[in-house]
Order: C-alpha cells, then structure tokens, then sequence
C-alpha cells in the first residue's frame, strides 16, 4: 500500500481516539456540574441557609459570568479570564507547529 493511504488511516484512528476523548470529558464536566448541584442544594436544604453560586458560558473567546453574589463572580470572572488566555495561547502553538 502507498505511503499515503496508511497515513490517513493512522490519522483517522487518532481522529476517532480525540473524539471518543473528548467526548468523555464532556461527559464527565456534565456529570460533576449535576453532582455539584445536587450536592449544594442538599446541603442548603439540610442547613436552612442560602446558596452563594455562579456559572461562566464561553461563547467563542468571550466568557459570559453570572452568579449569585459577587465574591462568585468575581472569582469567576478570574478563572474564565485565565481558561480563555490558556487556550488562546495553545491555539497559537498548535497554529504555529501544525500550520
């Protein structure tokens, strides 16, 4: 078989790998975000006290912070500031080594 041919299909496998991969991970971010919520509204429920919380939605490079109070998001605003400059700094590695 040409050289080519059995690039592509090593390719394909590694494709297929990533996809399965970070399908799981998503998965596992949702079942640990259902996890957290549980978790919390027990403990409020159990405690009699209110809930402090907040959430950050990434659309493109911009996040979009909410919560409860602002000590939340605050701290929020910090990591999704910090999450969007990590990945705009591995999109320009992978840019500048694949591309």
């Amino acid at each position: 078989m040409p050289r080519p041919l059995n690039y592509l299909r090593r390719v394909g496998r590694i494709g297929q790998a990533l996809f399965l991969v970070g399908l799981m991970l998503v998965l596992v971010g949702f079942t640990l975000a259902l996890v957290a919520a549980v978790l919390m509204a027990l403990r409020v429920a159990r405690e009699g006290g209110k809930a402090k919380g907040g959430g950050v939605v990434v659309i493109g490079p911009f996040p979009v912070v909410f919560g409860t109070d602002r000590e939340s998001v605050k701290v929020l605003l910090i990591l999704s500031i910090a999450l969007t400059a990590l990945l705009l700094v591995a999109y320009a590695l992978s840019a500048r080594v694949f591309g």
